[in-house]
Parts: structure tokens; C-alpha cells; sequence
């Protein structure tokens, strides 16, 4: 994902309520690595689990 894409979807994104003191924990993964890697099971239609091989 291009830093202009990433741009424009990155406001669209909910905060997580830890952040705002509301509880929670923090993520454990990268929100950008999240949207990349369902990017990708789209446009290949590829099985979920076999993205951690590549």
C-alpha cells in the first residue's frame, strides 16, 4: 500500500478505545501490515493462513 492510500483510509479506521483510556489492550499488530494483508487475500483470493508463508 502506497503512504497516499494509506493516507486516505487511515481516518476511516476506528480507534481503538484503549487510546482514549477507555480499557482495552494494545494492538498487536501493525493496522497498515492488517489492510495490506486483506489487500492482498482480495485480489488473489488466496487462503487466509498462507499469507504468514510468504
Amino acid at each position: 500500500m502506497s503512504d497516499e492510500e494509506w493516507q486516505v483510509i487511515r481516518p476511516l479506521i476506528p480507534w481503538p478505545a484503549w487510546l482514549h483510556g477507555n480499557g482495552g489492550r494494545p494492538e498487536k499488530y501493525c493496522r497498515r501490515r492488517i489492510m495490506d494483508a486483506n489487500r492482498y487475500v482480495v485480489d488473489n483470493g488466496c487462503k487466509w493462513r498462507l499469507i504468514w508463508n510468504l
